[in-house]
């Protein structure tokens, strides 16, 4: 019953009142509160299907990895805030109607879930307003993560879609996200950090604006959500990245205790391999979410 109530009160994009879509659609902020407190949850689940490592039912093909994707949502609606789609994994084998049917399976199977698309998009201005048509009307994703080091401008074209998400790339979970997100700058502070005032600041004209910083960095998530309030943080690097559920936790809660999307990707995924994959993926995806539960709980607690 309350998977049809979600859907039957959940505008979605239409092209023709784009212009006006501010005032007729939930805002993505809103989408995300509504889906941590729907779920209790702050887990999101990452579908980046690795050909090589799909469970032996599907085939190694578009049809198998939109098969194995949509039993994956099935396995982990019940614990999941939102889903991280890795377009690459699609586009590698041309199965972007895999994805776009993939969305509307989310939309479907999990309707209090918010959907991002995790495409890391970085261009100048016209290109980038191609890649925002791309994610908001083509795949209709709630939310985006961008590349912001080419700068202003290469940011602004997504805010024609004031409603929708961007999650910017700040404090990445590689190692190698050091070689120039740590380095000083003139200005006294950390490259990444000037990103994090950035995202706060002109960079967040309707409110829509989040963050990516890597759990495998539990110093630099406190820094920035000292720098930048309340803002949404996604965290990718728990799981098979090795980031711990705690630290995140304790360092990246906003004021009312939530405001993390904390992703895990192949840990649930690829949890089987055989007939019992999505058994495994649930059990995976549950021990996640009361992990951060957990987790949460102890960081409020007086």
């Amino acid at each position: 019953m309350l998977a049809e109530t979600i859907r039957a009160n959940r505008p979605r994009y239409n092209a023709t009142i784009h212009s006006n879509a501010h005032s007729i659609m939930p805002r993505f902020t809103e989408q995300l509160k509504n889906a941590w407190q729907t779920t209790g949850s702050m887990l999101c689940v990452g579908l980046d299907p690795d050909l090589k490592r799909m469970p032996s039912p599907f085939t190694r093909d578009a049809a198998g990895v939109e098969a194995f994707c949509k039993a994956m949502v099935d396995a982990t609606a019940a614990h999941a805030c939102a889903f991280k789609p890795q377009i690459a994994y699609f586009a590698a084998i041309g199965a972007e109607g895999a994805l776009e049917n993939i969305i509307r399976h989310i939309r479907d199977a999990a309707p209090h879930a918010v959907v991002v698309l995790d495409a890391k998009r970085g261009d100048i201005g016209p290109t980038a307003r191609q890649y925002a048509s791309e994610a908001f009307e083509r795949y209709d994703a709630d939310a985006l993560t961008i590349n912001p080091y080419m700068g202003t401008d290469s940011i602004e074209p997504y805010f024609d879609f004031p409603d929708r998400g961007l999650f910017l790339l700040c404090r990445t979970s590689n190692p190698g996200g050091s070689d120039l997100q740590f380095l000083d700058i003139s200005s006294g502070e950390k490259l990444y950090e000037r990103v994090a005032r950035l995202a706060h600041g002109r960079w967040n004209p309707h409110g829509q604006t989040g963050l990516v910083v890597g759990a495998t960095f539990p110093d630099e998530i406190a820094t920035v959500r000292q720098l930048t309030g309340d803002m949404p943080l996604l965290v990718p690097g728990i799981g098979a990245q090795g980031g711990d559920i705690d630290a995140t936790v304790k360092s990246g809660r906003d004021s009312s205790g939530w405001g993390l999307l904390i992703n895990s990707s192949r840990a649930i995924l690829y949890a089987g391999s055989d007939s019992d994959f999505a058994e495994k993926a649930e059990q995976v995806a549950s021990q996640t979410r009361e992990q951060i539960a957990a987790a949460q709980k102890a960081s409020i607690r007086p």
